[in-house]
Formats: structure tokens, C-alpha cells, sequence
């Protein structure tokens, strides 16, 4: 087929025929090695100045074991990073953002096409931002560098065949991707039945990619039997890790080396690690429990579950965890109403030095939500904040007794369910976002105080604010950058029209 009719179909990504991307955007030319090899601009790396604000490393998933991707910038930062800038980068098969449909929705239905552009299109979580640097994994099979000032391309690889579905984690002169995909063929299927599942296909594919985080050229591969689609977390060097196969690791964070392996049996889909006072807190599915191991020697302190949780549910959501709290939730049947399956989302506290538990709650009954079953939690302070796309609210709640302080429905939802992504809180607001659009509520309250309409679709991404930018990824392939001042107060005139 042509290369101009593929550009038509829309199949291949041109800046000339998206009608949303900036000028900024630089599309990868074609490289004589072969259109996955690496490419590197040099000239794009951002001026030390422009460096001013972002934090020095990205440890976590969402940032930190908070979830709270914020970081205010002093007075005497550049004024582009204290007003903040507006860019939009199309990765390697970005769909229009003018496109309101999911790729394949005429096939699929457009509840199962969004979820599959989440899993293996676009980008499942959001950027990392170090260094005036932005970050990103897609399940396109590329991670991009970024300038955060111009969104110019810096780098772009693709170390292997295999979708990238988490954070990029920045420390040192190093990246750490995660690589895995849902993938469970018939040989899994025969190794659940003997009980030794491992999700992912593509054995010699998953595991742990260290980059040279200026060039992105590949340092060294650590290979994990299942898929390691959850990010890992990053603590005194050690990199801990869950798996498709159940399996935990802390290996060397700079030779790849393994220091320990806990067999703990279950499936991590996407929950990933936090790390917090020497221990590491991570969730396994259809064994489902939530464990306290020590970040030492791998050996389990403590492990709690969630009643009735889905066997997927509490394997996909990522532990919160801060002021001496663990906070997780999970996607739970409930007994059937009027002949319908109905479903709940449970969320549940822990102590987290003994597992105690400190209280549950219950958001709401719902139909099933496709793929992803809860909404990742974030902690501020004495508060948590936390989604359910089973009925597509968000709701807070004080963080040591479980008092409800208040519930926020979400303002056309969409198909496949919103409120899966973290909120992050900045500033005396709190920002989610979620479907085409980005939210900006009271804290206090849940009121919302404004808008943007961006397109496309947000899946378990959380808005990563520096200065006066808010960066984001979506399932669409693209890379954006907004400025805060632009979705505080502002309500679009397309509101009731947009989907």
C-alpha cells in the first residue's frame, strides 16, 4: 500500500494531516538500520536553566509512593516554567485527536476498542518529568525523551518487540523501563491449570530495560519469566519489581544483578510497587492479596486482601502508601441485581507496619468496567482521593478514620468508564484526568472549578504538574503539554456537545 494512502487511512502519524499537533512536534525520519532503531537529537536537550524546578529523579509510578505528581517552582524559575507551555507531541501511530472514536470501535463495540487502545496502542500511564526532561512509555513499542519546554523529540527506542505499559523511572544517568503485555495464549492457559500461571507472552521480552538516560542507548536487559508490565519502584539502588508470574524482585539498579526473589504466587497486572520505611507494599491477583515485604531480604511482614474483589481487581491498582497508611482498592462482585451482573468498588486502609486493617468503604454499585477493575489512590496529607469506573465517581476521604468527606460524579464518562487514574493535588487544587478531558476541583468540597476538552481518551494516568504546566499521556499516542492556567475556571462552550 502506498505511503500516502497509509497517511490517508490514518495508519501512520504525520504532523502535516493531525490537525492537532504542533509545530513543535518532529516526526522520527527513516533510520537505514530500520524504523525501530534508536534515534537521538542532541540539540533538543534542554539549557541548564530550563532545568530549574523538576525534580532531580522519578522513583515511583505516579512519582512517589503518594501518587501526588506535584512540584511548585520558586520566584526565580524561567517565566515559561512559572506560566507554563502548550505543545502536543503525536508518537509513532497517533490517532487524530479529532477522532472522538477508538480505533476498531465498529468492530469491537466502543467499550472493548478503548481499552485495547489503552493496552496496546497509546500510552496506559502518564510522563515522568526530571530534569527538564519529559519521559515517556507507549504501547506503541517506543519510549520517548522529550524536551518539557519545546516537546521537541531528544530520543526515541525501541529496545525490544513488546508494549510498554508504565512509568519511566529516572535516577542517575540511568532510565528503567518496565516491558510486558497482557498476552495469555494457550500455554498459560495449560500452566493455570496446573496452578503456575504467568501472564505475558514472550518470555525472553519481559523484564527490566536500563537506558542511558541522554542517549537512550540500551545498558542492560534483567529478564523476568511473566510480564512486568506494573513500574518498578526505586530505593537505595535496589530496583523492586512484580510479575506476570507472581514473582517479586529487588535486583542491582545498576548492574541488573538479582539481590532477592519472593515467590509469592498470583499474577501482578498493573499494580506497582511503593516503597516506604524499608519495606515494599505491592498487590497480587487471582491470588489476591495486598503484601508487606521487607525491601532487606524479600521476606513477607504481612499481607491483607479485599472481600469479594474480582480475581483481576487486586492485582491492576497500585498501593498508596504515607503517613503510616496503606491505602488499596479493587473492583468486587456483589450479589446480582434484576438479573444483572452487578459490581462494587471496595476500598480498604491499612496500618502499615502490621497490616491492620483500618477501615473499608464501599463507592458504589455499577455494571463491570472492561480491563483495568479500580481507581489508583493518591494521599495529600490527611486525606485520600480515589475513583471507581464502575459508577464514575471520585470520592475523598480522611485518611486515618475513613470519614466520607465527599463524592464528585463524573461529568460524561464515556463507555468503557472513568476515574481510574490518580488526582494530583497542587496548590490548594486537586487535578484528575480522565475520558478526552482534564478536571480541577475543591479539594475540600469536590466542587468542580473547571475544564479542558484535550481528546482522546485518559486511561490510568495521572496529571504530572511542574511549575505552571500540567504534562500528560494518552490511549491515542500523544504526548501534551498544558498550561494550569488554561483548565482552572474555563468551561468549554462545546461542554454539553463534546462526548
Amino acid at each position: 500500500m502506498p505511503h500516502t494512502t497509509l497517511l490517508a487511512l490514518g495508519l501512520i502519524s504525520s504532523a502535516v494531516l493531525l490537525p492537532f499537533s504542533s509545530s513543535s512536534a518532529e516526526i522520527v525520519p527513516r533510520s537505514p538500520h530500520g524504523p525501530y532503531a534508536r534515534v537521538y537529537y542532541p540539540r533538543n536537550q534542554p539549557v541548564a536553566r530550563a532545568k530549574m524546578g523538576f525534580p532531580p529523579s522519578w522513583t515511583h509510578a505516579y512519582g512517589n509512593p503518594r501518587h501526588n505528581a506535584a512540584f511548585p517552582v520558586g520566584p526565580t524559575a524561567p517565566a515559561w516554567l512559572k506560566n507554563g507551555v502548550s505543545w502536543q507531541y503525536a508518537e509513532a501511530r497517533a490517532w487524530p485527536l479529532s477522532r472522538r472514536e477508538p480505533f476498531g470501535a465498529k468492530v469491537y463495540g466502543e467499550r472493548l476498542a478503548l481499552a485495547t487502545m489503552t493496552q496496546f496502542y497509546g500510552n496506559a500511564l502518564g510522563v515522568s518529568a526530571v530534569g527538564g526532561v519529559i519521559y515517556a512509555e507507549s504501547d506503541d513499542q517506543f519510549v520517548y525523551a522529550l524536551n518539557a519546554k519545546t516537546g521537541k523529540l531528544i530520543w526515541r527506542t525501541s529496545p525490544v518487540g513488546n508494549t510498554f505499559m508504565g512509568d519511566p523511572l529516572v535516577v542517575g544517568n540511568m532510565v528503567y523501563l518496565s516491558v510486558g503485555n497482557v498476552g495469555f495464549n494457550f500455554s498459560n492457559v495449560q500452566r493455570y491449570s496446573r496452578k503456575t500461571a504467568a501472564r505475558g507472552a514472550g518470555v525472553s521480552f519481559n523484564g527490566i530495560y536500563a537506558l542511558d538516560k541522554t542517549t537512550g542507548k540500551l545498558l542492560w536487559h534483567f529478564g523476568t519469566m511473566g510480564a512486568t508490565m506494573p513500574t518498578p519502584a526505586i530505593r537505595k539502588n535496589r530496583l523492586f519489581i512484580d510479575t506476570g508470574s507472581g514473582d517479586i524482585y529487588a535486583i542491582n539498579a545498576t548492574t541488573g544483578r538479582q539481590i532477592w526473589i519472593k515467590r509469592a504466587g498470583g499474577i501482578a497486572n498493573m499494580s506497582n510497587p511503593a516503597v516506604y520505611h524499608g519495606h515494599v507494599y505491592v498487590a497480587l491477583s487471582i491470588i489476591p492479596y495486598v503484601y508487606c515485604l521487607s525491601a532487606t531480604n524479600g521476606h513477607i511482614v504481612w499481607r491483607g486482601t479485599i472481600p469479594h474483589a474480582t480475581k483481576p481487581g487486586l492485582g491492576d491498582v497500585s498501593p498508596a502508601v504515607a503517613h503510616g497508611v496503606v491505602v488499596m482498592d479493587a473492583v468486587a462482585n456483589v450479589p446480582s441485581h434484576g438479573g444483572r451482573t452487578t459490581m462494587d468498588t471496595i476500598v480498604r486502609a491499612y496500618n502499615a507496619e502490621n497490616g491492620h486493617v483500618l477501615w473499608t468503604h464501599t463507592m458504589g454499585f455499577g455494571p463491570k468496567p472492561p480491563a483495568f477493575k479500580g481507581g489508583v489512590p493518591m494521599i495529600h496529607k490527611d486525606a485520600v482521593y480515589v475513583g471507581s469506573p464502575v459508577n464514575n465517581v471520585y470520592k475523598a476521604y480522611a485518611l486515618h478514620s475513613g470519614k466520607l468527606l465527599w463524592t464528585w460524579h463524573i461529568p460524561n464518562p464515556g463507555a468503557a468508564g472513568a476515574g481510574r487514574g490518580p488526582a494530583t493535588y497542587y496548590q490548594g487544587r486537586l487535578f484528575i484526568a480522565t475520558g478526552p478531558r482534564v478536571f480541577v476541583l475543591n479539594p475540600r468540597t469536590g466542587h468542580l472549578l473547571g475544564e479542558r476538552y484535550l481528546g482522546g481518551r485518559f486511561g490510568i494516568v495521572n496529571p504530572v504538574i511542574v511549575g505552571g504546566t500540567i504534562y500528560l499521556a494518552n490511549s491515542w499516542d500523544w504526548i501534551m503539554a498544558i498550561p494550569v492556567s488554561t483548565v482552572i475556571g474555563h468551561y468549554p462552550t462545546h461542554r454539553q456537545l463534546s462526548p
